[in-house]
């Protein structure tokens, strides 16, 4: 008989994030790890030195990532777009346009 053991290190919590996929017990989103390591080439090591968490929670991200990679790449997109419309419109600029 096959058993087939899970690893919970993958939450979601509406009070979190708004409820996006994060490594259990921190508000560190699947998203930013997959970023790390597909956008930046960061090796699983480092993200985990960086963002102290253990190498599992690293592997357990990247693992929930590739098994819900267009949910993931569609929120990594649509922050892009929002992050650029921020920047098109200087929400959050110190300084006034030069232009308005």
């Amino acid at each position: 008989m096959e058993t087939f053991e899970t690893i919970n290190m993958i939450s979601k919590n509406p009070n979190v994030r708004g409820g996006r996929p994060c490594i259990a017990g921190t508000s560190l989103e699947v998203a930013v790890i997959a970023i790390d390591k597909i956008v930046h080439r960061r090796n699983p090591e480092e993200i985990a030195a960086d963002y102290v968490i253990s190498l599992p929670q690293v592997y357990a991200a990247l693992a929930y990532y590739y098994d819900n990679k267009d949910e993931i790449d569609k929120t990594i997109k649509d922050r892009q777009q929002l992050a650029q419309e921020f920047k098109e419109k200087q929400v959050g600029s110190r300084r006034q346009s030069l232009f308005g």
